[in-house]
């Protein structure tokens, strides 16, 4: 018997899922938790084999926790399931230790199996993402630039952004700009688009 836990913060989500795969003969949801920091204790206590994680959760997204559990139970595969097909996003988990990437629209009997291959200790990738990351390749944001974006996205002024990370209105300024040209972006708010639709703000 394999067992799983399932973290995602949408309850209908995560019963629907529960219900799906304990459906199959041997796999057993034994845990399931609402947000990140709850992974690896609920990993850790109920003896988990695959934790099936979404990215965007409260308390830590599905990236930190797969760090994190990857850290605490070695032993567990971490298995990304997420509405949010970006690149930058699968690159990221890979890179955190995460045995597999899928989205959420897999159908049943493959979301299964992809459970019983990365227990099996083999990686499980949608393709097109994995094209498309290839394509994509890594961020080329920098730390500070990625937080200035981040901190950009609700369309707030410079000044508020300067006065929200403690930073001079021209430091924004200039981390804006070459935000801009790295994405090849005509403005803010289109860099903001393009480096979110490429998962680069998590």
């Amino acid at each position: 018997m394999i067992r799983l836990l399932l973290a995602d913060d949408q309850a209908l989500v995560r019963g629907a899922l529960a219900a799906l795969l304990d459906l199959e003969g041997d796999l057993q949801v034994v845990a399931e938790v609402s947000r990140g920091d709850e992974v690896v204790s609920a990993a850790v206590q109920n003896a988990v084999d695959v934790a099936l994680l979404d990215v965007e959760m409260p308390g830590a997204d599905g990236i930190v926790a797969t760090a994190a559990l990857r850290s605490a139970r070695p032993s567990c595969r971490v298995l990304i399931v997420t509405t949010f097909g970006r690149p930058g996003y699968l690159r990221r988990a890979m890179e955190a230790g995460a045995s597999g990437f899928v989205v959420k629209d897999t159908p049943a009997r493959q979301l299964a199996e992809a459970v019983r291959r990365v227990h099996a200790g083999l990686r499980v990738l949608d393709p097109g993402l994995a094209e498309e990351s290839l394509v994509s390749g890594a961020s080329p944001l920098t730390a500070r630039e990625t937080e200035v974006l981040r901190a950009a996205r609700g369309g707030d002024t410079v000044a508020d952004v300067a006065a929200t990370l403690h930073l001079s209105e021209g430091t924004v300024r200039n981390h804006l700009s070459a935000a801009i040209g790295k994405t090849g972006a005509r403005n803010r708010a289109e860099a903001v688009r393009l480096a979110e639709d490429r998962g680069w703000l998590l």
